[in-house]
Order: C-alpha cells, then sequence, then structure tokens
C-alpha cells in the first residue's frame, strides 16, 4: 500500500476513535474566520476540555459511515470544523454558539449528541442548558433554601419559648 494511503487510515481511525468516544460532537462552518479569531476560539475550547479539530469531509464521512452514523455526512459540506466534547455534552455547543454570537463568520451546522442528530435548532437549544456545574450548584441551593427554611422556623420557636417561660 502507498504512504498516503496507509495515512489516510490511520486519519480515519483517529476520527472514529474521536467519534466513539465523544459525548458531543458538533459540527460548524469555520470559513472567514481570522487567525486571531481562530485561536481564540480554540483557546475556548481547550480551556473548556473540547477538542477542536479541521479533517478532510471525505475522511470524516468514511468513519462517520463506519459507525453508522451516516445522518451525519450530509452536514459535511465546505470547510468544516468539528468539536468534540468528552465529559460535558453541551459544552461544545455552548462555547461555539456564544462565539457565534460575536463572529457571524461562524456558523452552526449539526451536531451528535450522545449519538442523537441536532440540527442547527436544537444545538442553538442545547446551547442554551447551562454547565453541569451551575446546574448543580442550583440544585444544591434549592435543597438549601427549605432546609435553612426549617431552620428559622424551629430557632423562632425555641425563642418564643424562651422569652415566654422568662
Amino acid at each position: 500500500m502507498s504512504e498516503n494511503r496507509n495515512l489516510k487510515e490511520a486519519k480515519v481511525q483517529e476520527i472514529r476513535e474521536k467519534i466513539e468516544k465523544a459525548e458531543a460532537m458538533v459540527l460548524a462552518k469555520y470559513q472567514g474566520l481570522t487567525v486571531e479569531e481562530d485561536t481564540e476560539l480554540r483557546k475556548k475550547m481547550r480551556d473548556a476540555g473540547v477538542e477542536y479539530k479541521v479533517y478532510k469531509n471525505t475522511l470524516v464521512t468514511i468513519a462517520a459511515n463506519e459507525l453508522g452514523k451516516e445522518d451525519i455526512v450530509k452536514y459535511l459540506q465546505g470547510p468544516i470544523s468539528i468539536a468534540f466534547g468528552y465529559e460535558d455534552p453541551t459544552a461544545p455547543a455552548r462555547i461555539l454558539n456564544d462565539f457565534a454570537k460575536d463572529h457571524k463568520k461562524l456558523e452552526l451546522k449539526a451536531g451528535l449528541i450522545q449519538g442523537e442528530l441536532y440540527d442547527e435548532a436544537k444545538i442553538k437549544e442545547l446551547a442554551s442548558i447551562p454547565p453541569r456545574e451551575v446546574l448543580l450548584a442550583k440544585l444544591l441551593g434549592s435543597f438549601k433554601a427549605p432546609l435553612s427554611n426549617l431552620v428559622y422556623l424551629l430557632n423562632a420557636i425555641k425563642e418564643k419559648k424562651e422569652s415566654e417561660e422568662a
């Protein structure tokens, strides 16, 4: 086999592994971004633990077809970047959506979130979900409020009884 074919097969294997491992995979059209804007986006992705890659569409198509994820192939038109989220399935969508608000050249296309295909509208909807840490903090806060009220109530009863006894 030729060296070129071996390189392509290795790249397809790499893409296949990333798709299998990722909780979320979001496609975006990046054409028109400057080098500075692309660098800024990549930094935000890295900071959030999201892997941001650009692959040849034909190689991604081969990997997606091998994994039975043919639905995503129709979105592989033109220059497409892929954000792979391994821990937080909302992170790639959130970062790309927030970045696209300030940089109109970046367009969300579609994504695979936990194996399910999301179109652009669903990706934007997913992007509005806060990060896991924020959701957990809100949940804990909602547990804390009733407990605080109970403590306040019990303390008020105790103080009332003490004032009646005095």
